[in-house]
């Protein structure tokens, strides 16, 4: 066996074929095999390795260079997709074999975070990985958005085909990149599929000339239901402007759909609005998102409470060993080596998926204990919880 890192073309007769066996109807079409071919110049920047035996492919598994925020900080993100494995060589260490050698080449490369949407959470638990919010989906009538329609609402709201306006749908999702915990987008030529597959109708609210809202979508007929993506919104006034143009299709649609962040509290936008809030989490088909640091060094200067701790990471390819981190400034420091274990600071150990959960916001240290993610005394959480208080994440990015 091999593992051999393969070209966007190189995919068409590798890493393709198992994916869709993988994650479509199967067998495959002759004309979605072609459809494939259209899909090249979206991951010509990817990194993929496939393990072969003679001219099989038994394995692949994809990066996609990308950036997150975390806690204020913008990093460069590897996002792990495409994982698919030949059905006649499954459970034999072939995939993790690929993500041990896919995530030293991405963090060689300066590459401080992982992403992922997993197949089964605890197979990428094993890896480090530690559970995301899923985004909710929002349901209601238009119809009761009503009394926003005589709303007179500083600002205005454009209207065009994603094709048309996607450089200002870019240049938003970047100042949201800058502004939002958790937030990631895909490299330049991954993200220009949208503009050139021009499927989305795009709603923006502007201020002063300036888009402070936004938000992709589509109608499957009369009567029927606009189904949005994610509402982002840098302000209330451009979500009820947002909002009030959805409100304009009274007579057109039965419902609108759209995607949230976990901490969004569509119940209380408006007075009358009977609205179904759902996040649904399933196995294989309905997954939330999963993150990690892939370097220590990601703490470094991030935000941060007045805490002051020292944790032992254990168990993990990429992170280990003692280090010291020191927020009383309001910023990061982190110390490693020799002075990590000066003075008596509180002591935690953490795994990787324990030290990311942290970071991430996502558990509390008392959780992380409880999961078997650390092993903390009481002082050591009291500290951990004053460097990374609670702060969910939104992924955004799907992939």
């Amino acid at each position: 066996m091999t593992i051999r890192r393969v070209t966007a073309e190189g995919r068409l007769t590798t890493s393709f074929p198992l994916q869709a066996y993988a994650f479509e109807t199967s067998p495959r079409s002759a004309a979605r095999a072609e459809e494939f071919r259209g899909y090249l110049p979206y991951n010509e920047g990817n990194r993929t390795l496939v393990v072969e035996e003679g001219r099989t492919t038994l394995a692949a598994a994809s990066a996609i260079p990308m950036r997150q925020n975390l806690r204020g900080e913008v990093l460069p993100m590897a996002g792990v997709a495409g994982v698919a494995t030949h059905p006649l060589a499954r459970r034999r260490g072939h995939v993790r074999t690929l993500l041990h050698q896919l995530l030293d080449e991405m963090r060689d490369e300066g590459h401080q975070l992982s992403a992922l949407y997993p197949f089964r959470p605890s197979f990428y638990a094993r890896f480090g990985y530690a559970g995301l919010p899923k985004p909710r989906t929002v349901t209601f009538s238009p119809a009761d958005l009503g009394e926003l329609l005589g709303a007179d609402l500083p600002g205005e709201v454009g209207w065009e085909r994603i094709g048309e306006g996607y450089r200002g749908w870019r240049t938003f999702t970047e100042r949201c990149l800058g502004e939002r915990h958790g937030f990631s987008i895909f490299p330049g030529y991954r993200d220009v599929g949208l503009r050139d597959r021009d499927e989305h109708w795009l709603a923006t609210a502007r201020s002063g000339g300036t888009v402070t809202g936004a938000v992709l979508y589509r109608i499957d007929d009369h009567g029927g239901t606009l189904a949005a993506g994610d509402l982002l919104a840098a302000d209330p006034v451009a979500r009820a402007l947002l909002l009030q143009f959805f409100a304009r299709h009274v007579d057109q649609v039965e419902r609108v759909t759209l995607q949230v962040p976990a901490d969004e509290l569509p119940e209380l936008w408006l007075t009358d609005l009977a609205v179904h809030v759902e996040a649904r989490v399933a196995r294989p088909t309905a997954a939330a998102p999963m993150a990690r640091l892939l370097s220590v060094d990601a703490l470094a200067g991030l935000p941060v409470g007045p805490g002051r701790v020292r944790v032992e990471l254990t168990g993990d390819r990429w992170l280990a060993g003692s280090c010291l981190l020191d927020g009383t400034t309001g910023t990061l420091e982190l110390v490693t080596g020799a002075a990590a274990t000066a003075g008596s600071p509180p002591t935690a150990t953490l795994t990787a998926a324990g030290i990311s959960a942290l970071a991430y916001g996502v558990l509390d240290p008392v959780e992380v204990g409880l999961r078997g993610l650390g092993d903390m005394p009481t002082d050591a959480a009291t500290e951990l919880r004053r460097l990374f208080p609670r702060h969910l994440p939104h992924l955004f990015a799907d992939f």
